[in-house]
């Protein structure tokens, strides 16, 4: 059994499952739990789903309460950012001080991305944080003009939640279609149309040019001449891994952190997990850096045993999952759609509310996007872990839509 210090930096889904994982692998020395927010860790996916809409909690779901943590024998750090990486030291720099680790899993996340030009002007928001969400219910509550910079899942889910309110809203994305590279273009059309049936404007191949506004933002200008007034903007145009505090770490930092496929960053004793980490999958081809909530999970558990049992380490190769609930639509995702030969509907049509697409590479199945068809995402994530081919993938779709 592990005595040493395990450190966590970042008290973020990946970080809590990194702290079970290593007690129930048997860890017994310390563990320290690093949070730059004051807030106890809280789940995440609510922010923009229950928590907005007119009927849901005014509050995050906290994943565990104060006396879980004590339970676990965790020092928790919270409200404090790590700055610095000494890899030499085997230290993390938190402050005027330094917490010394023999094992160190890094989970600080993502970051999102802010909209040039709005800089100071109140009313302009990402949704990454709890405070982020409540300053959007806050808005919402007041019945704001709304304006969604980004077609992605967040942006889909705050578009909804407005909607639900009756409030004006317009999407805003850049690219020929929400959702494009996450899904690909076919099925970033069906949701572009679901938004619509809805009500909002959707705008595409648009971008922001200009935000206005003495105090809070007032209006917005469009590439496409249009001039905009709004109360709230909410920006979802991406995120970037959380890696400024590790640039002289010495640690590989392009695009996350490089690790490999046990989740280890080249540095004996430190590992990373969730948005952060880039690992080399062996099922896809290449290297991955997913930022969704089962990632983070799956992840974080598996750094942390591999952290305190390294001579056990195991290999991570799990095929991606993520869903998205929108307007009365369960969206889901398993695989991935980059670097697709074809995108091919198995089930339903892309104008139904049912539907299923599978995304071939050469001659095997490698995702599969389900509109209000879990069964048809589990079975395609079954099939993907598998290494399943196209012709079997699609004879069983036919099959089960047959019954």
């Amino acid at each position: 059994m592990s005595t040493g210090n395990l450190v966590v930096v970042g008290a973020s889904l990946a970080g809590l499952r990194a702290v079970e994982s290593a007690r129930k692998a048997g860890h017994q020395g310390r563990i320290t739990l690093i949070g730059d927010e004051s807030h106890l860790p809280y789940d995440r996916p609510p922010l923009s789903k229950d928590f907005l809409n007119p009927d849901g909690v005014p509050d995050a779901a906290l994943h565990w309460d104060e006396g879980q943590f004590s339970a676990f024998e965790v020092d928790l750090c919270l409200g404090r950012r790590a700055s610095a990486l000494d890899i030499a030291g085997r230290s993390v720099v938190v402050g005027d001080g330094a917490i010394e680790f023999d094992a160190l899993v890094i989970a600080t996340g993502a970051a999102a991305r802010s909209l040039p030009g709005a800089e100071g002007l109140r009313g302009v928001h990402a949704l990454r944080t709890l405070n982020d969400a409540r300053a959007i219910r806050h808005a919402l509550e007041a019945g704001a003009r709304t304006l969604i910079v980004g077609g992605g899942f967040i942006g889909s889910e705050v578009a909804a939640a407005a909607r639900r309110r009756g409030l004006p809203v317009t999407l805003v994305e850049s690219l020929p279609t929400p959702l494009v590279r996450a899904v690909g273009a076919e099925v970033g059309s069906a949701v572009a149309r679901l938004h619509e049936e809805n009500g909002v404007d959707v705008r595409c191949g648009i971008t922001v040019t200009g935000v206005t506004g003495s105090d809070r933002v007032e209006q917005v200008d469009l590439s496409d001449g249009t001039v905009l007034d709004v109360d709230l903007v909410v920006v979802g145009i991406g995120a970037s891994p959380a890696t400024d505090w590790l640039r002289s770490s010495g640690l590989d930092v392009d695009d996350g952190i490089a690790c490999d496929e046990t989740l280890n960053a080249g540095v004996p004793g430190v590992y990373a997990a969730g948005d952060v980490a880039r690992w080399p999958s062996e099922r896809f081809g290449r290297s991955l850096r997913v930022e969704h909530w089962t990632n983070a999970a799956e992840q974080g558990a598996l750094a942390a045993s591999n952290a305190v049992a390294p001579d056990s380490a195991s290999r991570y190769d799990e095929v991606p999952y993520f869903w998205s609930d929108c307007y009365d639509r369960k969206m889901q995702f398993v695989g991935v759609a980059e670097g697709i030969d074809e995108v091919h509907v198995a089930a339903g049509d892309l104008e139904s509310a049912r539907f299923t697409a599978l995304y071939r590479k050469e001659d095997r199945v490698v995702g599969a996007f389900t509109m209000n068809n879990p069964g048809h995402s589990a079975k395609s994530q079954r099939l993907i872990a598998r290494g399943a081919g196209w012709q079997e993938a699609l004879d069983l779709l036919a099959r089960r839509k047959a019954r």
